[in-house]
């Protein structure tokens, strides 16, 4: 006979309760760091020939600087009672060049320090036996996965959000009238673009995203991106012949030709008033740079976006012919958990870029007082902890939001681990969104049933269940060459 006690205290353990956190972070201090560094790459500066090249980043162990100069390791008992924060210095590979030519050898600077969480790799804590960590004054069930910010414990809260780079499609209201919308939240690194393809009252598909003042003709959008002739336009949407019907209504109502009429027309909007050489010069930075990042921000991947655009299409009449439904964004496959990982990786992004303009304007004040430029001169350590440091003590995090992280709720044990477990949504407390409040069949098994707060936050604040694991995710990268290497095509091409 099975015995459930063996199976539940198996489970159960320490690892498994918080494992999210612990995994989230332990992937940014691996591989998101890293990440992030390199998308900046080399920080470059007005005078010509003068720049940095960045190289590796590297995480130290939590340690706290007396007054004496002295360092001692900090474990996280003594930041508690000291009131200090628990973090450890980021070590940064930087190379200075002027003229071109490498005007320093490769230094390690300490660019700022890190909060830590608890039990995470870069812990104190870490690998140690239980009478080990009681020896600290850590207590041996302490789960770990929380920051200590000036002496108080802080928890980042898991949020909930609409998966990124999935068509979406629902009828909006639109001046008194219903029409057709699909959503794509396009994510690249750290920016997000929301592009939509709607269907007016007249029939015709606009599409609009960010830099643009209005929504454009989706015939005028796809072949300012390469798909210039009827037949590939048509193609690239669907063989459905009464989808067809809608699509040679728009080609009818086409006001542009070929690729450069389209150029020119995009131009006008995104640079009013500017010379006809900086309009289309800027269109095409537009298109590459701020329609759907997701898919590419080089020239070679306009068709690729003009087929997403096309696909985006054929949802939206298919929703208006009543081929498919509308998309349910309660459904738990539709969206996906920022963990502390992603959460912290944000911030530091954000963190990361204001260290870079420093380092810039600190290399060109140097250069004007002809002082000799070293790494170690050019680096202020404050700019970036400040930026860290900041949001998690307040709960102000850098996208605007606030709450993110709270202050965690040591009433006993138990409620230790609510806090841990719990997962927020966006949604403003404020108005109804019933739908959103509702239990939805597919948080069976995913979120507790009964744990969540009255009042306003009822059904937007909410707990993990139980024997829930969540994963980190991967590499989109890595899944397209998979299914490159296993022969799937797409709209005729290779992924």
């Amino acid at each position: 006979m099975l015995d459930r006690r063996a199976l539940s205290e198996a489970y159960f353990t320490r690892d498994k309760l918080v494992k999210h956190h612990l995994d989230s972070f332990n992937e940014f201090l691996d591989r998101g760091l890293q990440r992030i560094v390199d998308e900046e790459g080399i920080i470059e500066t007005n005078i010509e020939g003068t720049y940095v090249r960045c190289g590796k980043i590297s995480v130290g162990k939590p340690i706290v600087r007396e007054a004496d100069g002295s360092q001692t390791i900090l474990y996280p008992n003594m930041a508690r009672l000291r009131n200090i924060k628990y973090a450890a210095p980021l070590h940064l590979e930087m190379q200075i060049y002027q003229n071109g030519e490498p005007a320093t050898g490769m230094e390690v600077a300490e660019i700022g320090q890190l909060p830590v969480m608890l039990l995470s790799k870069a812990c104190n804590l870490y690998g140690l036996s239980k009478d080990e960590i009681v020896k600290m004054g850590e207590d041996p069930l302490d789960p770990g996965g929380y920051f200590i910010i000036n002496g108080a414990e802080r928890v980042i809260i898991t949020l909930e959000d609409l998966a990124p780079n999935k068509i979406f499609v629902e009828r909006a209201e639109q001046y008194g009238e219903t029409i057709e919308v699909a959503k794509v939240y396009s994510q690249r690194g750290g920016y997000r673009a929301l592009t939509t393809v709607e269907r007016n009252r007249k029939s015709i598909l606009e599409v609009s995203f960010p830099s643009i003042a209005n929504s454009m003709s989706l015939i005028t959008m796809v072949r300012a991106l390469g798909l210039e002739t009827d037949e590939e336009i048509v193609r690239a949407v669907s063989d459905n012949p009464e989808v067809i019907k809608y699509v040679l209504e728009n080609l009818e109502e086409a006001e542009v030709e070929t690729q450069e009429q389209a150029l020119s027309v995009l131009g006008s909007k995104v640079a009013t008033g500017q010379a006809k050489e900086y309009q289309i010069k800027r269109a095409n930075y537009v298109l590459d740079r701020y329609l759907l990042p997701h898919i590419g921000t080089d020239e070679s991947d306009r068709k690729a976006k003009a087929r997403y655009l096309c696909r985006m299409a054929e949802a939206v009449l298919e929703l208006a012919l009543g081929m498919r439904p509308e998309d349910d964004k309660d459904h738990y496959a539709n969206k996906r958990l920022r963990l502390s990982g992603d959460l912290m990786e944000e911030l530091f992004r954000v963190a990361f870029n204001r260290l870079t303009r420093d380092i810039k304007y600190q290399l060109e004040r140097a250069s004007m007082r002809n002082r000799e430029l070293t790494v170690n001169t050019i680096v202020r350590s404050d700019v970036l902890t400040e930026r860290l440091v900041h949001p998690l003590a307040t709960g102000n995090w850098v996208s605007g939001r606030t709450g993110v992280s709270q202050l965690l709720d040591r009433t006993d044990y138990i409620s230790t681990l609510s806090h841990l477990r719990r997962v927020i949504s966006p949604l403003s407390r404020t108005q109804s969104h019933f739908e959103a409040r509702d239990l939805h069949p597919t948080q069976w098994g995913r979120l507790c049933p009964s744990e969540t707060p009255e009042g306003p936050n009822c059904g937007l604040v909410k707990n993990f269940a139980q024997m829930v694991e969540l994963s980190t995710g991967t590499d989109q990268q890595k899944v397209v060459d998979v299914l490159h290497e296993m022969g799937v095509r797409m709209g005729g091409d290779a992924l």
